[in-house]
């Protein structure tokens, strides 16, 4: 039995949830979002709570019911309120400068990175050293973080690099030289 599949899902006022032949469309005002429904899973909808339906008697059924909960219930939080990500740049001379959908990065090598954003993400840079990433979908959303980090992920001695904001890094102590004697 499947925990995560049995808490139900509201559904806000501002949002419009539509079924059709297994798929599932979810529109609100950040955006319009949609998911194939696995062969096993049904969604059970009654004024306005959505309940996922599985095959309690097959293991793979009963994990697609929680998977299918919580991809479902991401994109009501998506299209409704949208996601954010934030992420620091820690390091002397690193930067950041957003100028519409291309993110410009001053990370410490021979010339600037430049990212394109999907359409779906949009970026704000509050200060040189900080990047904040919005969306509706989660999935594009913690993609286009993760790739924007891997330019220069932090390194465990100085603690240099681009980090998610309420990431922590562990540090490591540096090798000391032996002593001459």
């Amino acid at each position: 039995m499947s925990r995560v599949a049995k808490n139900p899902i509201n559904i806000p006022d501002n949002v419009d949830l539509n079924i059709n032949d297994g798929v599932v469309k979810v529109k609100g005002s950040k955006g319009e979002l949609e998911f194939e429904l696995p062969a096993s899973i049904s969604l059970d909808i009654q004024e306005n709570v959505i309940t996922v339906k599985y095959d309690e008697s097959n293991q793979k059924s009963i994990a697609l019911g929680g998977t299918t909960r919580s991809l479902v219930s991401n994109m009501i939080i998506g299209v409704s309120e949208g996601y954010e990500k934030k992420l620091e740049l820690i390091g002397v001379g690193y930067r950041a400068k957003a100028s519409g959908k291309l993110l410009e990065l001053t990370l410490g090598f021979s010339h600037p990175v430049k990212y394109q954003l999907p359409d779906s993400v949009d970026v704000e840079t509050p200060s040189q050293t900080e990047v904040v990433l919005k969306s509706y979908n989660k999935q594009i959303l913690g993609q286009v973080a993760a790739e924007i980090r891997a330019f220069r992920p932090p390194e465990p001695y100085k603690g240099k690099g681009v980090r998610y904001s309420d990431e922590h890094v562990k540090r490591k102590e540096a090798k000391k030289a032996a002593g001459a004697g």
